[in-house]
């Protein structure tokens, strides 16, 4: 009677192992299935390739959590003078948290920085719209006014 069990619990993995490579379709080891199997998948309908994770554009939903980390990277960042990678975290967390004037103001701030004056007024201008009495409200209303209208 042991022996049966024996037999059984050493043949499972086996018969799984056999049926996983009838979905799977013939190995690269036998030529002959291999080739009537693509003989046979050529009539058969082929699903569209997978999109590429990195060509998606992100979706973004209500996180006030992920918008403060992005902040605090966005700051560590202008601190040590990368500008640029600044003004991309600002903007993320703009996204996350779409109520919060904080990320366009700090926007603004970075794109100052790279001279960026169009991109600068437009995030200072969405800043004053969202807050507009703020303690910053009026030094930003003051570089608006002393920035080039174009």
């Amino acid at each position: 009677m042991a022996r049966g069990w024996i037999f059984i619990l050493v043949s499972l993995p086996a018969l799984a192992l056999g049926q996983e490579r009838q979905k799977l379709g013939p190995s690269k080891d036998d030529p002959q299935k291999a080739e009537q199997s693509q003989r046979e998948g050529s009539t058969q309908e082929q699903a569209p390739p997978e999109e590429d994770e990195g060509t998606k554009e992100k979706e973004y939903s209500f996180n006030p959590l992920q918008a403060a980390k992005e902040i605090q990277t966005g700051n560590y960042y202008f601190k040590k003078g990368n500008f640029k990678a600044a003004a991309s975290r600002f903007r993320e967390a703009s996204r996350w948290d779409p109520t919060s004037a904080e990320p366009y103001a700090r926007l603004g701030d970075a794109q100052e920085k790279l001279r960026d004056r169009k991109a600068a007024r437009e995030a200072y201008t969405r800043f004053l719209e969202m807050d507009p009495d703020s303690k910053r409200a009026a030094e930003i209303r003051r570089k608006i006014g002393g920035m080039p209208s174009k």
